[in-house]
């Protein structure tokens, strides 16, 4: 090969590495390895905001889901979005492995409704401690265990006792002074459980009604019907059911009419889930709440994309508890 030649040879080789500097490179598709419920986005400088749910079996977190999920359509161009739920309400296990998951992935903020207001402390803790921007929605943490873990977490969500005491108040205007009632509640270590109990108690003694027994349902419509059940034969003079949510207000609804005691017995729930609407139009459940659950996600993520914006410090906000009641039932 003459020397003329190879020269030829090596300016055509320049020619053609320079020409392929200038085409972007093929990316080849690959599947999406994010969990299921993931709503995902291709701009890759934008937060990722996870979403930490208790039962997805349940109405009112199925609603939660989809309102963050249309949200997050919405403002496609502002976040990704990440929604997880567990088996049921009380799956503090799984809720943990989700957040530990989040942290592994290394999202940029966590939105949950913790199953338990004490035991996800410490996973959310880690959490903080990893960079993750948290905010607290639904049931808040307990704010001693926090205290003990040295994390403050903001709470967006509505006031539980406030909105159970305008529930219970419908109760108390349909009975007279002195009736027995029974309360029906939620998970023993759920914040807004607690609170909704104190809601109804405080309702009650304002009606100068009796609270002769409050008994755990768990969140659950199959439990609070045995629960249900099991104080109608206890307390036969029985006037009302006061339940901390409407999944337990069904279930106590079967119960009285099993008993033979519907128009006896009266009914309030918590939530305003579809399957209680009709219910409420005929007056076999007098009253619920309405929280807003399909906002309720969606506060919360727009809480912590300003948190992230701004690096603000973190403060509760209080979000609307509506009752709704009966038409013609309100005393």
């Amino acid at each position: 090969m003459t020397s003329h030649f190879r020269v030829l040879l090596l300016f055509a080789s320049l020619a053609w590495l320079l020409a392929g500097c200038d085409r972007a490179p093929d990316v080849a598709a690959t599947p999406s390895s994010d969990p299921p419920g993931t709503v995902t986005v291709a701009k890759e400088d934008q937060p990722r905001i996870a979403l930490v749910m208790k039962s997805l079996a349940n109405e009112f977190f199925q609603t939660m889901e989809d309102g963050a999920k249309a949200h997050q359509v919405k403002h496609a161009d502002e976040y990704e979005l990440i929604a997880n739920g567990s088996k049921n309400e009380t799956d503090v296990t799984r809720q943990v492995e989700l957040v530990e998951q989040m942290i592994a992935q290394k999202v940029d903020a966590l939105v949950i409704a913790p199953a338990d207001s004490k035991a996800l402390a410490p996973v959310c803790k880690q959490a903080v401690e990893a960079g993750l921007v948290m905010v607290n929605i639904d049931n808040r943490f307990d704010a001693a265990t926090l205290k003990d873990q040295g994390v403050k977490l903001p709470f967006v969500g509505p006031d539980n006792r406030k909105g159970a005491a305008m529930v219970g108040s419908v109760l108390a205007g349909k009975l007279a002074r002195g009736d027995e009632v029974a309360i029906i509640e939620g998970a023993p270590n759920a914040f807004n459980g607690i609170q909704r109990k104190l809601g109804f108690e405080d309702a009650m003694k304002a009606g100068g009604l009796k609270v002769v027994a409050s008994q755990s349902g768990h969140w659950e419509t199959d439990q609070a019907n045995k629960v249900a059940a099991a104080l109608l034969t206890a307390h036969p003079k029985l006037k009302g059911l006061l339940c901390a949510n409407d999944n337990m207000a069904l279930g106590a609804v079967a119960a009285v009419k099993a008993a033979g005691k519907h128009g006896k017995v009266w009914i309030v729930g918590f939530d305003h889930l579809t399957a209680v609407q009709e219910l409420l139009r005929d007056g076999t459940i007098l009253a619920t709440a309405d929280q807003h659950a399909d906002q309720l996600a969606v506060y919360g993520i727009e809480y912590a994309l300003e948190m992230l914006r701004t690096k603000a410090t973190p403060a509760d906000k209080e979000t609307p508890v509506e009752l709704i009641s009966a038409p013609g039932r309100v005393h």
